[in-house]
């Protein structure tokens, strides 16, 4: 009995060392059933109100530190777009955001957008400012 009760124990063990390489391959492998972020359902980045380009004067590369997957991608798109004058789309390969915006911002003002969500903003570039002739 206590030679059964052993083998039993043992091959438990073997199996569960065994599905814990095999997951942990497949996350790796980018198979596996959820995300780096927690569950298998994907985030969808929430539209913009505005989607004319014309009325964001401004344009910033946002590079922010911590993100693994499309979903993470998604989260910090949708935490910059949350300010509502903002219209961000991320790059995951660069790691960073390009950012459109209505109003000036500073690196604080996107290191604020994403306090709380587990990224980070290493940088941040303002990359045009288009003036407006409002005499005409």
């Amino acid at each position: 009995m206590r030679i059964m009760t052993a083998n039993l124990i043992i091959v438990t063990g073997i199996l569960l060392i065994a599905y814990a390489v095999y997951a942990t391959v497949q996350k790796a492998r980018g198979k596996s059933g959820s995300s780096c972020c927690g569950g298998p359902e994907a985030v969808l980045p929430k539209p913009v109100a505005d989607t004319d380009e014309s009325h964001y004067p401004y344009k910033y590369y946002v590079s922010v530190d911590g993100m693994k997957c499309s979903n993470c991608a998604a989260n910090v798109e949708n935490a910059i777009n949350a300010a509502g004058d903002t219209w961000a789309s991320v790059n995951l390969g660069r790691k960073r955001a390009e950012v459109l915006s209505k109003t000036e911002k500073s690196e604080e003002d996107f290191a604020k957008a994403l306090k709380g969500t587990g990224y980070k903003v290493t940088d941040c570039e303002q990359i045009k400012k288009i003036k407006r002739d409002d005499s005409t």
